[in-house]
């Protein structure tokens, strides 16, 4: 059996203490790892975390007092970064700087300077990171994926997604529980959370391997709901109710494509509504629709456009035949996953690169072009919708990539069968 892998965690409020429970200690123990090491910034969270790993696995990791004492412990291969949105790229950097693989959580960047950091560091240290994109993961992302890469859907036109998510009560009280989310929304106007919708389309569309993002135009709406959701909830003399938040309740990001392809994607967090990805595929064979969870087939429901409810549900009858292989078989440690399973493999994508020393399904360079978006849409609605273009992070290697190890078991790109004429 090949050495243990050694791993800290940094971030440990509940995204942190959720992902060590349900998702990294079971990776953990399929894939020879185990946690050494856990920091946050608040000691009762680092303490509490480091409980939680001494109650599952009966050994207690290092209660780390800094950051500095997990980068220069040598016995540590690598990092797993589940902390606040604006310290994700500052921790990554650090992290390749200090020779260890790093897997960080979603969030948007900032600023592009922050995307061009991340590749930066990649290229000059050799030392991969990966964004743990978990959505990548969904059984039906996964799913249709494989559907279109097999030709079912035809060729594709047009992909759709949102994070819609009524996250009022978590924003309203982000003093209390200590959350990044109410700083954002008070002054920032953009599309924050990219990447749950991206990632799986952004991969379904071999964007940076043989496909890139060019240009977006993004519009936000007015900022209404957080505001009268909290005089509502708790009166017009709290002291949020005195503040005007600048995040739009509803953001609209539309993305052309290198290949042709069009994205459309959309942020509404701050309305009543049930949550949704809403995942679209749109094909000139046949689409899927998540929030219908309905494949529509040309060649087997063209009588059903006028009554397309009655094939409402209907996915579940396409899975025996094309069910994702990492999802064939796989009982999602029993539901105790609170995110259907997905978290689990995208831990162990990262595990798996790191045991191989191979680069991650999600590397920097996926990373900073899905990240690019929150930065480049907050610039696009400041100009009124204008049209900016989104850089390309491969820096022209999007066309030609010879560095993607296609044998991992958790690759989630398209060979190219060009890919070995040079």
């Amino acid at each position: 059996m090949s050495e243990t892998i050694k791993i800290a965690v940094f971030g440990l409020g509940g995204r942190g203490q959720s992902l060590i429970e349900y998702a990294i200690l079971p990776a953990c123990q399929d894939m020879n790892a185990e946690i050494a090491a856990v920091y946050d910034p608040y000691e009762d969270r680092t303490q509490e975390s480091a409980a939680i790993v001494e109650r599952i696995t009966g050994k207690r990791p290092i209660a780390a007092k800094s950051e500095e004492e997990i980068f220069g412990n040598a016995e540590i291969k690598a990092v797993i970064v589940s902390s606040s949105w604006e310290s994700h790229v500052d921790l990554a950097v650090k992290s390749m700087r200090a020779g260890k693989y790093v897997a960080f959580e979603v969030g948007g960047a900032y600023a592009l300077e922050d995307c061009w950091r991340l590749v930066n560091t990649y290229e000059e240290t050799g030392v991969p990171c990966m964004m743990l994109e978990n959505c990548c993961y969904g059984q039906r992302e996964l799913m249709i994926t494989n559907m279109v890469r097999q030709g079912i859907l035809g060729s594709i036109v047009h992909c759709s997604g949102g994070y819609h998510h009524d996250l009022r009560d978590q924003v309203a009280h982000g003093k209390d529980i200590r959350h990044y989310r109410l700083r954002n929304y008070l002054h920032r106007n953009c599309e924050n959370y990219p990447t749950h919708e991206l990632g799986p389309i952004a991969k379904l569309l071999d964007i940076n391997n043989g496909n890139r993002m060019m240009s977006l135009s993004s519009m936000a709406s007015d900022a209404k709901g957080l505001h009268e959701f909290i005089v509502a909830q708790h009166g017009e003399d709290h002291p949020l109710a005195k503040l005007e938040f600048a995040q739009g309740d509803v953001v609209t990001t539309t993305i052309k494509c290198a290949k042709g392809q069009t994205i459309v994607l959309t942020l509404d967090t701050t309305l009543p509504r049930g949550y949704s990805r809403a995942f679209t595929v749109r094909g000139t064979k046949g689409s899927y629709f998540e929030d219908t969870d309905c494949i529509f087939l040309d060649s087997e429901h063209h009588d059903y456009e006028w009554e397309p409810k009655k094939i409402w549900d209907n996915a579940k009858d396409y899975e025996e035949k094309y069910q994702h292989p990492l999802w064939q078989g796989y009982d999602p440690h029993a539901g105790q996953d609170n995110h259907g399973g997905m978290d689990y493999l995208v831990i162990c994508a990262f595990l798996e690169a790191v045991q191989k020393n191979a680069k991650p399904p999600i590397d920097a360079y996926d990373a900073a072009a899905y990240m690019s978006i929150s930065a480049l849409s907050e610039d696009s609605i400041q100009r009124g919708g204008a049209v900016v273009s989104i850089p390309d992070f491969t820096r022209g290697k999007w066309y030609m990539r010879q560095d993607i190890d296609y044998s991992l078991k958790y690759n989630l790109d398209q060979d190219d069968p060009f890919r070995d004429i040079h």
